[in-house]
């Protein structure tokens, strides 16, 4: 468990600063990507029901977005943790995949 928590920590921090120094001179739309964002949703999303792995994810990677922002400290983590809850209280209540629940 230690090891995933530390490869998290290295992915999303080096996620962070391609986001915040690179993508930040290419727009789509006027808005820059934000693949912090979409790989907490995508993890969350992946992830099977039991574990929790995903709302720890978000945590690492919403600090580190606050620490790379302008927002006041806590920001960044209130949504990315409220979007990882969100998801696996949908997928526990109302989401029944047949062939994953018995591995």
């Amino acid at each position: 468990m230690l090891k995933k928590i530390l490869i998290s920590i290295i992915v999303f921090y080096f996620l962070v600063l391609l986001q915040t120094s690179f993508l930040v001179h290419f727009t789509v739309f006027g808005a820059v990507p934000n693949i912090v964002l979409i790989l907490v949703i995508a993890w969350n999303v992946l992830e099977k029901k039991r574990n929790y792995f995903g709302i720890a994810n978000a945590l690492i990677a919403g600090f580190f977005l606050d620490i790379f922002s302008n927002h006041f400290i806590g920001f960044y983590i209130l949504i990315l943790v409220g979007s990882a809850i969100f998801i696996k209280l949908i997928f526990k209540r109302y989401v029944r995949i047949p062939f994953v629940d018995k591995i």
